[in-house]
């Protein structure tokens, strides 16, 4: 349940890479956010199920992409092994999933249930859109692992997903990562930089 407090939603995607790019400056954020303020975060669901292998020129857009934001947001760290080492699958939705299934038995292990897979597949050249690669990062948590297998494909645990997706629509967002805060009643959409905090922090303090 979303807190009654003024609330700063962060829509993201566990597997998109201007996320990972924007993950150190997001944590010195929420370290400088106000008590009055409460983060929720949001799945914003970057690429449906598939079982189809990534196509080349997607491939390509996609490791243009790490190095353009490596160009962006200084010290962003890529492991460009997982071209090589991954049979890469434009699918999202299963680490969204994780996410989901992690928070379901314990909401406090959610933001670590990313920071594995991003962990996995920026760094560590594993591929976080294979169950199997998320059951084994699940099994490091503090968490009922067979409870957590059953959880990953339910139709409950879609349903969330769903529930996260349409929330993102209704408020009205360009693309991964967003903010948006609702205050008083009203929505404010918080222009992100990626590595200055303190210009995030001036548009939702003042």
């Amino acid at each position: 349940m979303i807190s009654p407090k003024n609330t700063l939603y962060y829509i993201h995607d566990p597997m998109c890479s201007w996320c990972w790019g924007f993950n150190k400056t997001w944590k010195k954020v929420q370290k400088l956010l106000p008590n009055s303020i409460n983060v929720y975060y949001v799945l914003g669901g970057l690429a449906p199920d598939s079982s189809e292998v990534m196509p080349n020129e997607m491939r390509e857009y996609v490791q243009a992409n790490w190095k353009k934001i490596q160009e962006k947001i200084p010290n962003t760290e890529f492991n460009y092994d997982f071209w090589k080492e991954c049979t890469p699958i434009r699918a999202t939705y299963p680490a969204c999933r994780a996410v989901i299934a992690c928070k379901n038995q314990n909401p406090e292990l959610e933001i670590k249930m990313i920071d594995l897979i991003q962990q996995a597949y920026y760094l560590e050249a594993r591929n976080p859109s294979k169950d199997s690669t998320l059951i084994e990062l699940a099994s490091t948590l503090n968490l009922n692992i067979e409870q957590f297998t059953r959880d990953l494909n339910t139709k409950v645990t879609q349903q969330k997903l769903l529930d996260d997706t349409t929330l993102a629509k209704s408020l009205s967002i360009n693309g991964f990562p967003s903010l948006v805060l609702r205050k008083n009643n009203s929505i404010q959409h918080i222009k992100i930089d990626y590595n200055q905090p303190k210009l995030i922090i001036n548009q939702i303090i003042t």
